[in-house]
């Protein structure tokens, strides 16, 4: 179901978490819609695979799929009207970081189905008609009271000369990584104990149509309080937006976002997930497809400081435009 009334949702989730009984849920960047599934493998109108475990067949076709896709960015001089919005409240101090974002009309030869069906992600989910989103980055992860979340922050191409010794010893990429972790770690001390940084600046390599990139990776983890651990619609909720599609601080982030972006950005960098009865695990629904009419776009985006580069931000936001198909 979709709801326009983000409590019931909350609720819901709040109700199936002390039953400990399944849903898939997903909820908009904005808090204002949400989506939830009860007993989600026992449908097929959503789609979704959530680190394997899938309510379709995920056996390969025999025929053999080579994606194309086009895509017409706006140029760069629409775009750095965006940037210098943000850049500006970056330097008045309104923000410290901030997630700045694009939408890109695409052509391609194969349908919202066959990029879901295809796409090799960690997090993938489908709304016929609406959207496709093949995520690499969970959001949150509840298993026996630990919580654990892994923000991604640092994108570069995998065959650049050591690319992986690049990437993190550029002190921007340092920067915005290290914002990010301090504020995930906050949101995790408001509803746990023991929040720690168990892995820091780790490297996943996504494999594309078009090349292999490095991300760069954290994880930190909390044990969630007793009286908490099972209220998963405000666990979820209030940890909203997720901080590494927003920035920090939040709330003034989101000024900038708003500004700078103008159109609201709808299920694109929410988040969406699946609870089994025990364990909740969750995306953030970057590399996310939707569909207007009969138009197609690809979201994406990147994390500003003071310290970036336009020309560069640009290029990132247009080379994470891919399908992760091989």
């Amino acid at each position: 179901m979709l709801s326009d009334n983000v409590n019931e949702i909350r609720d819901k989730m709040n109700r199936y978490g002390n039953r400990k009984k399944p849903f898939l849920f997903a909820i908009n960047f904005e808090t204002t819609q949400a989506l939830f599934v009860d007993n989600p493998l026992q449908q097929n109108h959503i789609l979704f695979d959530i680190q394997g475990v899938c309510n379709y067949n995920r056996q390969v076709k025999a025929k053999k799929i080579t994606p194309q896709i086009k895509s017409d960015p706006i140029p760069y001089k629409e775009y750095k009207e965006k940037f210098d919005i943000v850049y500006n409240g970056l330097k008045t101090g309104y923000s410290y970081l901030t997630n700045l974002t694009l939408k890109t009309p695409i052509e391609t030869n194969l349908s919202l189905s066959e990029i879901f069906e295809y796409s090799q992600a960690l997090y993938k989910i489908f709304l016929p008609e609406q959207f496709v989103c093949f995520s690499p980055e969970r959001f949150i992860r509840i298993c026996n009271q630990t919580i654990s979340t892994n923000p991604m922050k640092g994108t570069i191409d995998a065959s650049i000369h050591n690319a992986e010794q690049i990437i993190l010893n550029d002190f921007k990429e340092t920067a915005e990584h290290n914002t990010i972790v301090d504020l995930l770690r906050n949101d995790l001390s408001i509803i746990s104990d023991n929040v720690k940084v168990s892995r820091f600046r780790y490297i996943d390599r996504i494999k594309t149509n078009k090349k292999e990139i490095l991300q760069v990776s954290s994880e930190i983890t909390g044990n969630l309080q007793d009286q908490k651990a099972d209220n998963l619609g405000d666990i979820i909720l209030g940890m909203l937006p997720a901080g590494s599609v927003s920035g920090a601080p939040k709330q003034a982030t989101i000024d900038l976002i708003t500004k700078a972006e103008k159109d609201p950005r709808g299920y694109y960098t929410g988040v969406f997930g699946y609870y089994d009865g025990n364990t909740l695990d969750s995306a953030v629904a970057i590399r996310y497809i939707e569909k207007e009419s009969d138009q197609l776009y690809f979201r994406s985006g990147g994390g500003i400081t003071v310290y970036s580069d336009s020309e560069s931000e640009y290029r990132e936001a247009l080379d994470k435009i891919y399908l992760p198909i091989i």
